[in-house]
């Protein structure tokens, strides 16, 4: 189910600070009719730290709504507090999402007995599958790969989100995970030399922005035509790479601001609007690919 795009919803504010549901909606039915493969809200390119239970909850079920099944829909499930990830996961599964996708415990760096037993009291108080999410860049947490190999024997728990920037933990990773395990590229940027390890797919931050190239990138490497693929990758590397020249999402709301798919780019602190320097970085990728729109109207 979990292959090819999906993408890692950014979450809209309004002026007031409150969830945007309209441009949420907007931006779901965009996604969707560009041929994206899955949507991740409530993840954390989606700010869901600050997110209220209620939010959280509302975020993923407009999701759900506005796609009408013609995608599945993962929703963000992760945090420190077990327990607390076991009762929302509960209450997601109620709304009808087709999987999870839960970020390791950031801060606590637990040894692997207690990231093994974390991910297994998940799996066990939900009947949706879960793709576990490994970026130790931001969580000073990393699954290494026999960790991860003792987790995908986990009945439920059915694929990595392998964001640890090293090619060679991707190389073993691919090589000690069971076949049917889906391991997604973390990182726009690393998608095709995953792909090319083995991997089947990213979950994606410029998919916000190119949804449909995104996809067609991957739908040509999951067909073994790499050659088509790098020639899309090599045409919005910049975009991927600006999407992170300050902390995401910072950089690829204000992308969308600058695309016309925001109105403007709003935060919550403690995240704020990206640097005048980055926002030129920003610009600049989106004119090199066509996208900056210089007078733009919402519909």
């Amino acid at each position: 189910m979990f292959k090819g795009c999906g993408t890692a919803l950014i979450t809209p504010f309004a002026a007031d600070g409150s969830l945007d549901e309209p441009a949420l909606r907007r931006l779901v039915r965009r996604q969707v009719d560009d041929g994206i493969h899955f949507l991740v809200p409530g993840g954390t390119t989606g700010e869901s730290p600050t997110l209220t239970r209620d939010e959280h909850l509302r975020l993923v079920a407009v999701t759900i709504e506005e796609s009408g099944g013609r995608v599945p829909v993962v929703a963000g499930c992760g945090g420190y507090n077990t327990a607390e990830i076991v009762s929302l996961a509960a209450d997601l599964q109620a709304l009808g999402p087709q999987g999870l996708l839960s970020v390791t415990p950031y801060y606590n760096k637990p040894t692997a007995e207690g990231l093994y037993r974390h991910y297994a009291e998940l799996a066990g108080a939900t009947d949706l599958p879960i793709v576990v999410y490994n970026v130790p860049g931001r969580t000073c947490c990393n699954i290494t790969p026999d960790v991860l190999g003792r987790l995908a024997g986990i009945p439920g728990i059915v694929g990595v989100k392998e964001a640890s920037g090293s090619i060679g933990q991707m190389a073993d990773v691919c090589q000690i995970v069971p076949s049917g395990f889906a391991v997604l590229s973390g990182d726009d940027a690393v998608t095709l030399p995953l792909m090319a390890l083995g991997g089947v797919g990213v979950i994606s931050v410029a998919s916000n922005e190119i949804p449909g190239p995104m996809a067609t990138l991957c739908d040509y490497a999951l067909a073994g035509d790499f050659a088509q693929a790098r020639t899309l990758h090599r045409r919005y590397l910049p975009l991927m790479n600006a999407n992170f020249c300050e902390t995401s999402p910072g950089p690829v709301k204000v992308a969308m601001e600058m695309m016309g798919l925001l109105d403007e780019a709003r935060f919550r602190l403690p995240l704020t609007r990206p640097s005048a320097t980055s926002s030129a970085i920003v610009r600049s990728a989106l004119e090199s690919v066509g996208l900056f729109k210089s007078h733009v109207v919402l519909a």
